[in-house]
Parts: structure tokens; sequence; C-alpha cells
């Protein structure tokens, strides 16, 4: 039997021992997040290149020509405000957003999403195709942008969930102001967002000020929606679960009356005069908007092109029916807006499905309801 103290130091030694695989696997710590800075005359993409998840870019005041592509998570790019811009290059080529004809981009990919990236106060401007264009980046925020003179799409999110736009400026681009969508090019039922928001923003002179394509669950509020051709379209189809169950609420759209022809491919007859429009979407609630003065003459005719009509989508709220045949807007609620100088009229159901008809399966629809709005013409008539 070995003495007392040896057996207390075989027993320390073991327990020692058994500390060292322990201590070897303790993890090393993150490094910190960095505030990197960019200056006028270098490259933003550098600096995203050499950021990892966390960090922060901060860019100073000046114009840097280059598109700039974000796949890092967790990443903050944020501007001095509208002074900060971000043009196109010469080449358009210096990664993959330039080569999409895009200004600034969040692309995640189905095993790695772009998550949690904010980007805010700054200007994107004169690109090819969408000035913020992101992929499957869930939480992103865009706060405090001026998307500009882009040809497309202002601001575009697709495949993400729980996306915030706030205080943002949209203007003068080819289609929308901000667009948001399940799938941009392909089909499919309508996502879940998860309570994403578009709250506060401007969205002036775009095709269409604000775009929601088979979506669900989201909010809409407070924005100034203006002078476009039209101000905000809900766009369902046949897919299944269908677009809708989302609130647009307290916005401000108003004399949406620019002219804009649609191309064939797009579905959609030519928009002028739109205010708030649902077209194969269901259990909308449409509340407490001003919807003033959308409307639509037409065009005279020209030494260079014929008249054309006045559109048929226009009017103040509309319920217009979906190119997908037997997809009808049910269930939505349009309540307490204000509605008023729109022409043909201020509220408007121009989809024969959503009043308790039968739908192309037989079964019942539930009806669209339009109760305590203050308007002057209706269709059909008594709403107001």
């Amino acid at each position: 039997m070995p003495p007392r103290g040896a057996i207390g130091l075989v027993a320390a030694t073991t327990v020692v021992l058994g500390l060292v695989p322990v201590l070897a696997a303790a993890p090393a710590a993150h490094a910190a997040p960095k505030r990197l800075v960019v200056r006028a005359g270098e490259s933003i993409q550098a600096a995203v290149d050499r950021a990892a998840p966390g960090d922060d870019i901060y860019v100073e005041p000046g114009v840097y020509r280059g598109s700039v592509q974000i796949t890092v998570p967790r990443l903050t790019l944020r501007g001095a405000g509208p002074g900060t811009v971000i043009a196109p290059s010469a080449a358009g080529t210096e990664n993959a957003c330039a080569r999409a004809g895009h200004g600034l981009c969040v692309t995640g990919t189905a095993d790695h999403r772009a998550n949690d990236v904010r980007l805010g106060h700054l200007t994107v401007a004169g690109f090819k195709k969408n000035g913020v264009n992101a992929t499957r980046a869930d939480r992103i925020e865009v706060r405090g942008l001026t998307a500009r003179d882009n040809g497309q799409q202002g601001i575009s999110l697709e495949q993400s969930v729980q996306g915030r736009f706030v205080g943002n400026e949209s203007e003068n681009n080819g289609e929308s102001g901000i667009f948001i969508a399940n799938y941009v090019n392909a089909e499919g039922g309508a996502l879940d967002t998860d309570g994403a928001l578009v709250r506060d923003n401007r969205l002036v002179g775009n095709r269409i000020g604000l775009v929601l394509r088979r979506l669900r669950d989201l909010v809409v509020e407070n924005n100034h929606i203006t002078d476009n051709c039209g101000g905000v379209f809900v766009v369902g189809d046949e897919g299944r679960p269908q677009a809708g169950d989302l609130t647009v609420r307290r916005n401000l759209v108003a004399e949406n009356n620019h002219y804009c022809v649609s191309p064939a491919n797009h579905g959609l007859p030519n928009i002028q005069g739109v205010g708030i429009l649902l077209t194969g979407a269901a259990d909308v609630l449409v509340e407490g908007n001003s919807v003033l003065g959308n409307v639509s003459t037409g065009t005279a005719g020209t030494a260079t092109g014929p008249a054309l009509k006045a559109s048929p989508m226009a009017g103040g709220i509309v319920l217009y029916a979906s190119n997908a045949p037997g997809t009808h807007n049910t269930g939505n609620t349009i309540r307490n807006n204000l509605a008023l100088g729109n022409a043909p009229a201020d509220l408007a159901d121009r989809d024969s499905g959503g009043s308790g008809s039968s739908g192309s399966s037989g079964t019942t629809l539930a009806a669209n309801t339009f109760t305590g709005n203050r308007c002057h013409i209706s269709e059909p008539t008594g709403w107001c």
C-alpha cells in the first residue's frame, strides 16, 4: 500500500491530467467587430472584402464608382448621407453585382444566407437595373438610403424574410421604388415574410411606387407615394398560399398620374392614375390611408404616337381581376380611408370574384368589405 502522500499526489496528477483535454478544447476568442472607414478615392468593395461578420463600414462623402457585392452576414454599410454616392463604373464588370447591372447587392445562398445586413445613409444612382438588389438576405435593414435614376427597381428584395425598409427615398426608377417578392423570375406560392416592414419611405416618380408580389404577413405604413404611374400594387396569382394577409395603413397615395405603357409580357394593362391596387389578393387590410387625386385620362395623339386610352386599373382603391384564371380578390377589408378626387372612382371592385360568389372549385369566396370610407364615387355605387 503506497503512503498517504503518494495517494494524494496520484489523485492530484489525475485531476490535472484530466483537465488537459478540456483546456486544449477551449475555443479561441472571436475578434472584436471592426470599424472600417472608406475615404474619397478609395474602394468600398475593398473594405467589404476585408470585413468580417459584425464589422461596420463607414463611407465618407464622395462619388464611388463601381458596384458593391456583399455576401458577409451581420455587416453594416453606411454613408454620411445623400452625398455618399455609389455610381456605375466605366467598365461595369468589376464583380457579379456589376455584371448583373445592379448597384449594391446583398446575396446569400440557400445554405449560407446573408443575414442581418444593414444598409443606409447613402445614395445608389444610375445603374442599368436595380439600385439595391438583395436575395436570401433575412432580416436585412435598409434605412435612410436614396435610390434614384436606376433602370429597373430602386430597392429590390426576394426570397427573404423579416426585412425592414424605413425612411428611404426611391425616385425616378424605371420600375418600382421598392419591390418585394417571393421570386422575381419564378413561380410559387406567397412567401410569409414573418413581419416585414415598409415604413416612412418617400416613393416618387417611379413606374409604380411599391410592389408587393406573392407575399404574406407584412406591414406598409406611413409612406409618401406620389407622382408615379401607380401607387401601391399588391399582386397575387394562382400560387398557394395566396398572396395577402398583410396590412396597408396610414399612407399618403396621391396624384400617381404619369402614363406608363406596359410591355406585352407584363400581363397588365397600361398604368395611369392608380392609387392602391389589389389583384389576386386575400385577407388584406387597407385602412386609414389618404388616397387623393389619382386620375387616368389617357394621352392625346402626337406626331410620334397614337392616342392612348385611360387605364382600366385607374382609381383610388381598386380590386382588379388577376391574370390567373379563377384567382380572385377575396376577404379583403377596405375601411376608414379618405379617398377623394380619384377618377373614374374613389373605390372600385372590378373583380366579381370577391363579393360572396363561387370560385372555380365551387367553394364560396369570402366577401370583400368596404366600410367607413370617406369618398364621392364608388363602383358599384353605395359605398360612399
